[in-house]
């Protein structure tokens, strides 16, 4: 609703006027006349509002009296020219003589006009007295004296003409055309405009006559295309689902120039996030047009072709949705113990055994269940991913000879068993809602939707039994209250696993007095638990998922059936097991509620949210714990404690996860249950401490604070910018809350190597952060150790620094030098930013110099907090910093995959964001996006994928929610969606790689794109493991010993290690093939001359290595053994890359694998390695890490 002219008034800080009474005295009015103050804008804005009010009215009354007079004036002068038609022998006056027309027009202006009906006079009046007639006397008539009586009666300045005449109203038509003849005149000025007006009046018309034909074709096209949509039993379809389509266009044109990009729409797109509002076939092309009415034909073309292959994928979509949905009757049948899990090995052995049971032709429409996607990377050998030639599937374009027969796909070929029966009652209901037209063509032919012939269709239509569950789907769906999309709009996520679903009423009577505090964490937590990847176990999404990728998109329905059939006869599960998977997920969510609980206690004693507890305190309790009995267990436990975390016991303190550890090692030396002792340790815990209301109130608000910070890291899409923005908001928020309203000025400086002044220190604080005020002053500053302050000491002592008055501690650093002396008061607090394993990497200062009030010395409860804003700061930091790690991870990956694999259209890196709230679950960042010739596009501004937004790209968030690879085809381009996985197995990211309209990639490019996934996948988890206070890392290279553990050097040294693995296993006989040629390809002599190079430089141009027989000798197990232990980053190599370069420089990757040979392929890729190793440790060796610089 519109605000109040009052509410508007105070809005923006106006006060109304006073109203004048009519009361007033006149000595009152005037001296309100004579004050100094200003009438307000109000009443200004009053006056003139009412003042132009009327005004207005009077104009427009004015204007409108005045178009009725002229209106009636053109009438009048019609209805005359009807009565008495103009004469038109004044004609005569026009002529082609130009030297006569400014006479003509002169004279047919000023004199005719006049003259005319003078002599017309005359002529009467000499008619009248017969004065031409011969025989009477002359009169006393002068002709000459009426001509100028009449002249001077009639004189046009003085006299109002009377009504003309035929003649002369011609008289004036003739004039006013040869007026617009003489040049340079008002007439022919204003006559040239009216012809240039009327020219444009015409263009203009035609234009919107053109527009209008164009947009009478364009809406009969829309309503064509219409008609290829699935439409609901009202002949309607949703308006999520046009939104969906029109905003994936925008990734068609995404080659187009950004400006065209963001004007490709003439409005913004809306978002409809329900599914219920619907548009019939004119809502759908008004709705179409209003965002493409601006659109060129050829433009208006491809959002056409493009809109066309959506609703194709929109009705593969719905065919695909009855699987989905026999799936998940298949799993819950499956589901015995109804735990909601499937042993993962047992399916995978059972599509085996269905794939080798089926015909070769029908094997071509599977996928293979020993190969990659449906087994993992890491499940794969290391001799069949790296020198496998012989098990990889031809490589085929989906034609017409791929259509299956009934012949080859025949019941009786693939199985022997009874048709599935009506069993389609499982409480996973996949429900749609479309109509009865849809269901009519998902029974279409197989021919045109799946490749079924017509004696398939007639053995369908034969087999009411067979098919009754299907068709009872397909009529059931025009009944269901939403469409398919609801599925593609997360059903499957939302499917909490029950290994980590909680039970509140237990944990409510674990501890009534923690279940706000577990309230408040859940509430912090993501609204969504994505499933995590488990080898052993299959939750609901990722058994749907799985079927669906070994099925594919162009089989059968009777093939479909016969396999859910022969899965749920062959699927057993003894009563031990089911046992087994009960206890494992009853055990897997009480460790869930154990985690919940222990860490709202952590919350309950941690009152001013410092991030940690003193070990001593919570020792010291813990030791009146049964009177002092246990004392003896404790003491063991802490000795357990020191060796699992030397640092923190170190420090003495204890992070939430290391206070849960500690905790359970306590209770592990406790006589009796675990979990009970657990219990009743929490509950002793839970009653030593005492928390006011005030304080629990203040310590839920500063936790909400240190929760922005860390959202602020996850959401940043690897930027520090908004976690510094958050910092130092949090820090000004609580200094104004819980500080008496505090002046602060923060700023963050991170430690770095002294390079350029060694002899100053060799580190240094570069200070990369602070807020606004003191940006010119301290922003990229550098504190060296022989300055003044205190930074170094907190640096040192990893403790924080008070100082409550700078003023008199004479050893500190004053960047503000423009600030007098006399000023330079308040207190100072320096806190150390610490790791994981405590160990210091920069400080968080704060100081009052701003603020002139005299209480500005920081409180011990104000110290604890910003001690949980450097922690949290900390965990922030290095939060960015993984990302940014694993960004240039993928960047290096990336650099690797493009030359070897041609195939591949584009690759588009995703992380996932939480949500903004709780009504959304995750978005996808769109992070990295890589063209088919391997340029790369850093998006910098945020684009971010919502669900609600894209459902004709769910196959994104179905690969996030199952943690598994999807396979599918959109807008006529196959697309393979791979999740990159954290230490949780939970999708952190993807690589959207679209492979065009190549259904496969060719064996040797379906490798390399295996190999990169995989090392990608093991880099990142050891990138995730670098700031882990539990895990310490693993040096393999010699340049991760000089502190260059860089992730690039991650990806390729994974890489090095599998090739390790791989050529270790090598032998003589291995080595028999290459041997036994006298005269070898060029291609294998090359390969092994870069081995031999790689470790005798010097051998270069000699008889060595250009003589093959010579060459030969050093294949034999010392060079497997040395192969096997080379560090290409060590610094004793001293090759130089152009000399590996002129072996096997420019050589097509295809080239290496038509060679067949195993060894060939694993030295050939194993040089690649080393030199690419060798060719990053040079260049990060002449580089400095950039630090994050800010100026919030």
């Amino acid at each position: 609703m519109a605000a109040q002219p009052e509410e508007a008034a105070q809005t923006a800080g106006l006060k109304h006027p006073r109203l004048v009474s009519k009361n007033m005295t006149a000595t009152e009015m005037k001296r309100n006349q004579g004050s100094d103050e200003l009438p307000s804008l109000s009443n200004c804005a009053l006056w003139k509002e009412c003042f132009y009010e009327k005004v207005q009215q009077r104009s427009l009354n004015l204007q409108e009296k005045k178009v009725k007079m002229i209106q009636a004036q053109k009438a009048k002068e019609e209805k005359v020219k009807r009565r008495e038609p103009c004469d038109w022998l004044c004609k005569e006056w026009f002529s082609d003589e130009k030297e006569s027309l400014d006479t003509r027009t002169y004279l047919l202006d000023k004199l005719l006009p006049t003259l005319i009906p003078g002599v017309e006079k005359l002529l009467m009046q000499v008619e009248r007295k017969n004065v031409l007639v011969p025989d009477k006397e002359p009169t006393k008539f002068d002709p000459i004296t009426f001509l100028g009586e009449y002249l001077m009666r009639h004189n046009p300045q003085y006299d109002i003409s009377t009504k003309p005449g035929p003649y002369l109203r011609g008289m004036k038509m003739v004039t006013e055309e040869l007026k617009i003849e003489v040049a340079d005149t008002a007439p022919e000025r204003l006559a040239r405009m009216k012809a240039e007006a009327k020219t444009k009046r015409k263009e203009r018309e035609q234009v919107e006559n053109m527009k209008s034909e164009q947009k009478e074709m364009r809406k009969e096209a829309l309503a064509i295309q219409f008609k290829e949509w699935t439409v609901d039993i009202s002949g309607r379809i949703p308006v999520a689902l046009i939104q969906s389509a029109l905003r994936s266009f925008l990734d068609v044109v995404a080659s187009a120039p950004m400006d065209v990009r963001e004007a490709i729409y003439d409005r913004k797109l809306e978002i409809v996030d329900t599914l219920e509002k619907k548009v019939n076939i004119d809502e759908f092309t008004e709705y179409v047009l209003s965002y493409t009415e601006n659109f060129s034909n050829d433009m208006f073309q491809e959002i056409l072709k493009h809109l066309r292959q959506c609703a194709l994928d929109f009705q593969k979509a719905i065919r695909c949705d009855t699987w989905r949905q026999m799936f998940t009757d298949l799993f819950l049948d499956c589901d015995y113990g109804k735990v909601g899990l499937l042993d993962r090995r047992k399916i995978l052995a059972l599509l085996e055994e269905f794939y080798d049971r089926s015909p070769v032709s029908a094997k071509k429409r599977f996928c293979n269940p020993r190969q990659w996607p449906i087994i993992e990377l890491q499940e794969i050998e290391l001799a069949d991913l790296w020198g496998d030639f012989h098990d990889e599937e031809v490589c085929e374009e989906l034609n017409e000879n791929l259509v299956l027969s009934q012949a080859e796909i025949s019941e009786r070929e693939i199985l022997p068993c009874e048709p599935v029966g009506d069993n389609s009652q499982g409480s996973y209901e996949m429900s749609t809602s479309v109509s009865e037209g849809l269901l009519e063509q998902m029974d279409m032919s197989e021919a045109e939707t799946g490749g079924t012939s017509k004696e398939e269709k007639q053995a369908a239509e034969s087999n009411d039994a067979e098919d009754a569950p299907v068709a009872e789907a397909v009529k059931e769906t025009a009944a269901r209250k939403e469409s398919f999309l609801s599925e593609h709009s997360g059903q499957f996520g939302q499917q909490t696993s029950s290994e980590t679903r909680l039970q509140d009423k237990d944990l409510q009577d674990q501890s009534k007095d923690l279940h706000p505090i577990m309230a408040d964490i859940q509430n912090r937590c993501t609204s969504r638990v994505r499933s995590a990847f488990d080898e052993n176990c299959l939750n609901l999404p990722q058994f749907v998922q799985l079927m669906e990728t070994f099925v594919g998109q162009d089989i059968s329905l009777p093939t479909v059936k016969n396999l859910i059939e022969f899965i749920k006869e062959e699927y057993k599960q003894t009563e031990e097991s089911k046992i087994e998977q009960l206890e494992k997920v009853r055990r897997t969510s009480r460790l869930a509620q154990r985690k919940l609980l222990l860490e709202a206690l952590f919350e309950k004693w941690d009152k001013n949210a410092s991030g940690f507890l003193d070990l001593k305190e919570v020792d010291a309790v813990l030791s009146t714990f049964k009177e002092g009995m246990e004392k003896e267990a404790l003491r063991k436990a802490k000795s357990h404690f020191s060796s699992r975390y030397p640092q923190s016991s170190r420090v003495e303190k204890l992070s939430p996860k290391a206070f849960q550890t500690f905790l359970e090692l306590v209770a592990s030396e406790f006589t009796g249950d675990e979990d009970e002792v657990i219990d009743n340790i929490v509950e002793f815990l839970t009653t030593s401490v005492e928390r006011s209301w005030m304080e629990c109130l203040q310590s839920l608000t500063r936790r909400k604070w240190l929760h922005n910070i860390q959202q602020a890291a996850e959401t940043s899409g690897a930027s520090m910018e908004p976690v510094y923005e958050a910092v130092f908001k949090a820090l000004s928020q609580d200094a104004e809350a819980h500080g008496d309203n505090k002046q602060i000025s923060a700023y963050i400086a991170l430690l770095e190597e002294n390079q350029l002044s060694p002899e100053r220190g060799q580190i240094l604080l570069h200070y990369v952060a602070c807020t606004a005020d003191d940006a010119p002053y301290v922003l990229n500053q550098m504190l060296y150790k022989d300055m003044k302050g205190v930074s170094f000491a907190a640096v040192e002592e990893g403790k924080p620094i008070h100082v409550p008055r700078v003023q008199l501690h004479g050893n500190i650093h004053f960047w503000n030098y423009d600030r007098p002396v006399e000023e330079r008061r308040g207190s100072l607090l320096v806190l150390p930013l610490q790791d994981a394993h405590w160990r210091v990497f920069g400080i968080l200062g704060l100081d009052t110099l701003r603020d002139q009030s005299e209480k500005t010395i920081f409180l011990t409860h104000e110290i604890s907090f910003c001690q949980g804003v450097s922690l949290a700061f900390s965990k922030a930091y290095h939060h960015v910093c993984t990302l940014e790690n694993v960004l240039q991870m993928t960047r290096t990956a990336l650099d690797w995959l493009y030359p070897r694999v041609p195939s591949i259209h584009t690759v588009i890196t995703y992380l996932v964001e939480p949500g903004k709230d709780q009504t959304c679950d995750y978005a996808l960042r769109k992070m990295i996006t890589t063209d088919n010739t391997g340029q790369k596009e850093i998006h910098t501004s945020a684009v971010l994928l919502l669900r609600k937004e894209n459902l004709l790209r769910d196959y994104l968030f179905k690969c996030i929610d199952t943690s598994e690879v999807v396979r599918t085809s959109v807008c006529g381009e196959y697309h393979i969606a791979v999740p990159l996985r954290d230490l949780s197995r939970q999708a952190l990211g993807l690589f959207d790689i679209s492979i065009g309209h190549h259904q496969k990639l060719p064996p040797h490019e379906r490798k390399d794109l295996q190999k990169m996934l995989k090392m990608a996948q093991a880099a990142c988890c050891e990138i995730l493991k670098i700031p882990s206070e539990e895990t310490k890392p693993t040096y393999v290279l010699e340049a991760e010993h000089m502190n260059l553990r860089h992730a690039g050097i991650l990806f390729h040294q994974f890489m090095l290690q599998d090739l390790r693995e791989c050529v270790q296993k090598l032998n003589a006989e291995s080595f028999a093939e290459i041997k036994s040629y006298e005269e070898p390809p060029a291609l294998v002599h090359n390969i092994v001359k870069a081995v031999l190079l790689l470790f005798n430089p010097k051998w270069k141009g000699s008889e060595k290595i250009e003589s093959w027989s010579q060459c030969v000798l050093n294949l034999d197990d010392n060079l497997i053994q040395e192969i096997y232990c080379f560090d290409p980053t060590a610094s004793s190599v001293q090759v130089q890359g152009e000399l590996l370069l002129d072996c096997i420089g420019g050589v097509p990757r295809a080239e290496v694998w038509k060679q067949g040979s195993v060894p060939a392929e694993y030295l050939y890729n194993w040089v690649h390695t080393c030199l690419s190793l060798m060719e990053m440790t040079k260049s990060l060796q002449n580089k400095k890490a950039p630090a994050f610089t800010s100026k919030v």
